[in-house]
């Protein structure tokens, strides 16, 4: 069973995953990085490319979803040192603060406001985020074109690329493709036709929107949404 709610640190998710007994899920690419707690143990999840399928470890998962771009700060390292990748918070931080982050976090009455806490903690010792990343995320977001986003915020293209390594874990065109197949099922799981759901995503035809669900989901439209 999956819940989540908005946090009170801006832009991020809270959520809560029981799997079922096989323990199988697919974690689809959506540009952001989470912060984890699983049996005692805190995690990051680095910005995923493609589908991260997890198996055969149950129990009860607890994470929040930080808006994208914002977590390198809070984490001291870049997101593409991450890219694809799930590490212990040990490996990114201090090993006496991990220690008291990790008992703080399993003393807490409930896992999920523990860990809102603690992200809220790193936050609290982290310079605010760079309002050119939002503006950047709420643009290719909104399906503008890269370079003309890139002009709007002033930066060349190289420029750009490296800022959103560093903060995305990938460059501007992959953060793009990813939005849009976040656009994409949205649309889709409130039944558009995927037809439309291409035009309105900004995919050149349907099967331009299958080839690019295939590659990044690993499945085809239908089946993510349970119908086939």
């Amino acid at each position: 069973m999956y819940t989540e709610r908005a946090s009170r640190l801006t832009g991020a998710v809270v959520w809560t995953n029981t799997p079922s007994e096989d323990g199988v899920g697919r974690v689809l690419p959506d540009g952001c990085m989470d912060l984890l707690w699983h049996r005692g143990r805190l995690l990051v999840a680095g910005p995923d490319t493609h589908a991260y399928v997890t198996a055969g470890d149950p129990g009860v998962w607890v994470g929040v979803r930080f808006y994208p771009g914002t977590a390198p700060a809070l984490l001291g390292v870049p997101a593409h040192e991450l890219r694809d990748r799930r590490v212990a918070l040990a490996e990114l931080r201090p090993a006496a603060e991990v220690r008291r982050l990790t008992a703080r976090m399993n003393a807490a009455a409930e896992p999920a406001s523990g860990l809102e806490e603690l992200a809220l903690r790193l936050a609290a010792d982290t310079e605010p985020p760079d309002p050119l990343l939002r503006h950047l995320v709420t643009a290719l977001g909104e399906g503008r074109p890269v370079a003309a986003t890139a002009d709007e915020l002033g930066l060349g293209a190289r420029q750009l690329h490296r800022r959103s390594l560093a903060a995305f874990g990938y460059g501007p065109k992959t953060l793009a493709r990813v939005l849009r197949l976040q656009r994409a099922l949205g649309l889709a799981r409130a039944g558009v036709p995927f037809a439309e759901t291409a035009a309105r995503a900004g995919f050149a035809d349907q099967a331009h929107l299958a080839r690019d669900v295939k590659e990044l989901a690993g499945l085809r439209l239908g089946e993510l949404l349970g119908r086939g």
